[in-house]
């Protein structure tokens, strides 16, 4: 007989990392086929730019989520209940209610975090006695082994798991050849000053400066950065012939982008693990981020791309400029990413690895 797990975890929409991650949990044959599985999303907003956002409309949900919830771990008695939770704010204090009530429940947790904060709320009241309760006799899965360092004061080293993100393999498609009269850059998230879109085009303007030639495509949902602000302040740094701004773009789309591109840019100042490095590391393509959460793991400095400081666009411009200069370096670190992508971060890998981790907090629990 199969062991029952309840997920309690983000869907889309709006879609984010962590929505993404639950979608691909939920259509997975691997893990369906493992544990007789049960799904309630979490999800309140329904658009990116509605997270955070309060109101009685979102709170009326919330509390039957947490009444379906409640019926839902009566009825089907899980081995293991699964829980996406946020790690500081509101939201926190939201998934805090959510978790508490399967505690009282008397149920065994595991944890996911698609996000970091801990640390900078540790020491405050009241979160730092509400760590010390949510962490009391759970597990957790994390992203990246440097992410422990958010929640050392709360949790210790054998209560944790950890799990990479993986995303699905392409389908190849049959593109024009890049246009090589210009070195291509893509920036691909949504449009948020925590990604680092300003370092960007401040980057971006030094390299004009030095005298060198390229185009920059950003792709990604407007959000606390509008279509009217971008532009602005690309046209004060004359650089309108340099950068352009395309919005949200999905599936075959996207795949365009990230086909005709040389180089990935994602400056953010926020991050634990970016699928869009994945995405851009299976289309071989070298990638330029910053020493953010996770992704000190997904690059390997030198060798599939460049690690920089965040808030630094000079650092950014000279990564950028190297690799200008050195198309054969540019070419031999994007075969690196594909290689470690297809080792490390397909679908399938991650499949398999949440499947191992379920399983053995399940038999942690019974020890």
């Amino acid at each position: 007989m199969k062991p029952t797990i309840l997920f309690i975890m983000h869907m889309p929409p709006p879609v984010h990392g962590a929505a993404m991650m639950g979608k691909y949990i939920h259509d997975s044959r691997v893990i369906n086929d493992t544990f007789e599985c049960h799904y309630i999303n979490l999800a309140l907003a329904k658009d990116i730019n509605d997270i955070g956002k309060g109101g009685i409309g979102k709170l009326i949900v919330y509390l039957r989520k947490q009444i379906q919830i409640a019926r839902a771990v009566r009825k089907i008695k899980p081995q293991l209940c699964y829980l996406t939770a946020n790690t500081k704010g509101g939201a926190f204090y939201k998934d805090c209610c959510t978790l508490f009530l399967l505690k009282c429940l008397r149920q065994k947790i595991a944890v996911h975090f698609h996000n970091k904060g801990v640390k900078s709320r540790e020491d405050r009241r009241p979160d730092k006695w509400l760590y010390k309760l949510f962490f009391k006799n759970i597990r957790i899965i994390l992203l990246a082994p440097p992410l422990y360092n958010d929640i050392r004061k709360f949790a210790e080293p054998k209560q944790i798991a950890y799990c990479p993100n993986g995303i699905p393999q392409s389908t190849p498609l049959n593109f024009a050849e890049k246009n090589n009269s210009r070195f291509k850059l893509l920036f691909l998230s949504n449009m948020l000053k925590a990604k680092g879109v300003w370092d960007l085009i401040d980057a971006l303007n030094i390299v004009k400066n030095d005298g060198y030639s390229f185009h920059c495509d950003c792709i990604g949902k407007w959000s606390d950065i509008t279509e009217s602000e971008f532009r602005q302040r690309v046209k004060e740094k004359n650089l309108e012939e340099y950068i352009q701004a395309h919005g949200a773009k999905y599936g075959e789309e996207k795949d365009v982008f990230l086909n005709r591109t040389d180089t990935f840019i994602l400056p953010t100042h926020d991050e634990c693990f970016p699928l869009t490095l994945l995405e851009a590391m299976e289309q071989s393509l070298p990638c330029i981020s910053t020493n953010e959460g996770g992704i000190p793991g997904i690059i390997e400095e030198g060798k599939t791309g460049f690690i920089v400081e965040k808030h630094s666009p000079q650092q950014l411009a000279e990564k950028i400029e190297y690799l200008i200069d050195h198309p054969m370096i540019c070419a031999e670190m994007g075969k690196a990413g594909k290689e470690k992508f297809q080792r490390e971060f397909t679908l399938e890998k991650f499949e398999n690895r949440m499947k191992d981790i379920l399983k053995e907090c399940i038999a942690s629990y019974k020890k």
